[in-house]
């Protein structure tokens, strides 16, 4: 069901995994999605197999974690398209480390592409969503902002997301923005397929439905909070995780 015609929506880290899975369901939905992502070349290899013409699915550059970057490329989508109805913020990575072994430079370059990257999108659109008065947000977190070993600084930034994402819902809500996260457990993706096997398994075994996610998964939960359907959800952080997040 093309529920999103005339939408535009933008994705970060949409070259792979999750990303590549949410484009596809939002293209499928019948938005015009711009995908962003640091790798070009991998980016435009992925979005050729969902949109051949590049006309409805749009690859650009942009590295996330600077914020001058990111307002380039915005000012380009809103000169090309005149405007954004709808922001998934999906970019990051993992720099895994304990604590006491951690670097600054790992620190840091898991806040800068997971967090601030957040801060730097969601100012470039909501002031003229707020004018539109129309808009979705939707930002990914993780059950590891419950904390998890090794992952402090992953861990700290997923965390970061959600007060961030039920703030923007807050100040917000108003003018018709949405704002909501979706914590994915794990997921069928090359990021988790480099964790060790045995950490691997402890993490199904924890899990009632007993296997890994995938990422149409996650994307179906992007699609339902990007569109109309979702308009009274605001604030909220859904766990995509097969049961591994419940009270």
């Amino acid at each position: 069901m093309e529920k999103l015609i005339n939408k535009v929506a933008v994705v970060t880290g949409a070259a792979q995994g999750i990303g590549a899975s949410i484009v596809e369901r939002l293209f499928a939905d019948g938005a015009t999605v711009v995908c962003l992502d640091v790798n070009l070349d991998k980016l435009k290899e992925s979005i050729l197999k969902i949109d051949k013409t590049g006309e409805r699915a749009i690859s650009l550059k942009c590295d996330v974690s600077n914020q001058e970057e990111v307002n380039q490329v915005f000012d380009q989508i809103y000169e090309k398209l005149g405007k954004v109805d709808i922001l998934v913020n999906n970019a990051g990575i993992v720099r895994d480390a304990f604590f006491h072994k951690m670097t600054p430079e790992q620190w840091h370059a898991v806040i800068n592409v997971n967090l601030n990257s957040m801060f730097y999108t969601c100012q470039a659109v909501i002031p003229k969503m707020r004018k539109q008065e129309y808009g979705k947000i939707v930002n990914i977190s993780s059950t590891s902002s419950w904390g998890n070993m090794g992952q402090a600084n992953y861990s700290a930034a997923k965390a970061g997301v959600i007060g961030l994402t039920r703030t923007l819902a807050k100040e917000n809500g108003a003018k018709n923005i949405t704002v909501n996260a979706i914590a994915p457990g794990q997921i069928d993706t090359d990021m988790t397929r480099n964790i060790p096997e045995n950490i691997k398994m402890m993490g199904i075994m924890l899990t009632p439905a007993g296997r890994m996610g995938n990422p149409s998964e996650v994307a179906s939960v992007v699609s339902f909070l990007a569109s109309d359907d979702s308009s009274f959800v605001n604030g909220e952080c859904i766990s995509v995780s097969g049961g591994f997040l419940m009270p």
